[in-house]
């Protein structure tokens, strides 16, 4: 799938890439998947096959390596991928694993790359779910090992007990072996702090970046699927002046469609017209969920239009044929690159008052905070700026020339200017 986590991750190795750095992205589990350039290895460490299969028989450690290295090839994976669980209840005893450190020849593998091969001035983890190789790598490596926190608690909070409570423990004892952490927001590195029980003094503020450079042109290709769309519902309310509430994200519960949907429901009922227009990944075991809510909305009186945007260039295209942008998110995001990507677009937006979006919006201007879970305050603000064309664009523009703060090429100085001491004199 597409994971807002990894697609930062490969923005950020790119800009340092392109400033000169050696960098090296190196995947675990399963290849990235990214909609820019993919400048990771193409290999994989820790690959999901063999570290699935070695946790389910204990036996499959005396394979012989040649036929596990081809379990690790990147196609096969990617091949595979799409029959795995990411159903957190169901991956607790091998998260465990992990953090244990009981896959001792995957640690191995990628411990042997970096010293003898990657030669590294300093890593960087991802995420501290792979904190059960942290020791190996500090036994035999003496440089500073970094994390990147983006997201650990909502994975961590996911599992069943009593591995969430294990889980948790084992990370907090394995956390403190790491020279410093990174985290993209104040909100996220307060809450991790306690969370994970981390001084904050040991944190880094690196702010979310995106590539700026593709949302400077509008574009207008977009419409033609839309209309088409519209074509095929003769009953619907919408017209050619309906303005366009948005949403773009991955299409599951916790992202917040569905409140989404039932404000949206509120805001029909006031007589007010508006096409909503929905794309994004759906995971496997969602698509059930999203045929909910393209059934409820036609319930509450107008018509969900879905398509994925399978690429950039469509992406860009979809944000900038919207109005008004929304992704209510039920959990607390550490990020919202879908936040800036709306504000590079020329679009406002309207996000619940939690996480990262206090500040994003904070620091741009470039839209309204709601109530979180509150569907009726989603709905009145939304309406209002449906309503008021000149807050909408006064909001649109704010955050337009604003987000320039927020480029790749900032986060990257802010990554190096941490790092300064550690490996540059």
């Amino acid at each position: 799938m597409y994971c807002g986590s990894c697609m930062q991750d490969n923005s950020l190795a790119s800009s340092l890439l392109s400033l000169g750095h050696d960098v090296q992205l190196l995947p675990t589990y399963t290849p990235i998947r990214t909609d820019e350039s993919d400048v990771s290895l193409d290999r994989v460490f820790f690959g999901g096959i063999n570290v699935y299969l070695n946790h389910r028989f204990q036996w499959w450690h005396r394979i012989p390596s040649w036929l596990r290295s081809q379990l690790d090839r990147p196609g096969l994976i990617r091949l595979l991928a799409g029959m795995a669980s990411t159903n957190t209840q169901e991956l607790g005893g091998l998260t465990l694993s992990m953090l244990r450190g009981e896959h001792v020849r995957e640690s191995d593998e990628l411990v042997q790359y970096l010293v003898c091969q990657g030669q590294p001035d300093v890593v960087i983890f991802s995420n501290a779910l792979l904190v059960g190789m942290l020791h190996d790598l500090k036994n035999q490596w003496s440089g500073p090992v970094y994390c990147l926190l983006q997201g650990d608690d909502i994975f961590t909070e996911g599992l069943s007990e009593p591995y969430r409570s294990q889980v948790l423990s084992l990370i907090r004892e394995k956390v403190q072996q790491f020279d410093g952490f990174f985290v993209h927001s104040n909100y996220y590195k307060d809450f991790m702090s306690e969370y994970f029980e981390i001084e904050k003094s040991r944190f880094h503020h690196i702010p979310l970046g995106i590539q700026l450079d593709e949302f400077c042109t509008p574009e207008t290709s977009e419409e033609t699927h839309f209309k088409q769309s519209e074509s095929d519902n003769p009953d619907s309310k919408t017209t050619k002046q309906s303005l366009k509430i948005g949403y773009f994200a991955r299409v599951c519960p916790e992202k917040g469609l569905h409140q989404l949907v039932e404000a949206l429901g509120l805001v029909c009922k006031q007589g007010i017209e508006f096409e909503f227009r929905v794309a994004g990944y759906v995971p496997e075991q969602h698509k059930e969920y999203l045929r909910l809510q393209i059934e409820m909305s036609e319930e509450l009186g107008f018509k969900l239009l879905y398509r994925e945007c399978p690429d950039r260039s469509s992406k860009i295209n979809f944000l900038q044929s919207l109005d008004i942008f929304s992704v209510p998110t039920v959990y607390h995001e550490p990020k919202g690159i879908y936040v800036l990507e709306a504000l590079a677009s020329g679009v406002p937006v309207i996000q619940p008052e939690h996480g990262s979006f206090p500040e994003l919006v904070g620091r741009t201007g470039g839209g309204l905070l709601v109530e979180p879970g509150n569907t009726s305050d989603l709905a009145d603000k939304i309406a209002t700026l449906i309503r008021d064309d000149c807050l909408r664009e006064q909001l649109g523009s704010s955050g337009a020339r604003a987000v320039s703060g927020f480029s790749v090429e900032a986060s990257a100085s802010a990554l190096l200017q941490a790092l300064d001491g550690a490996m540059f004199t």
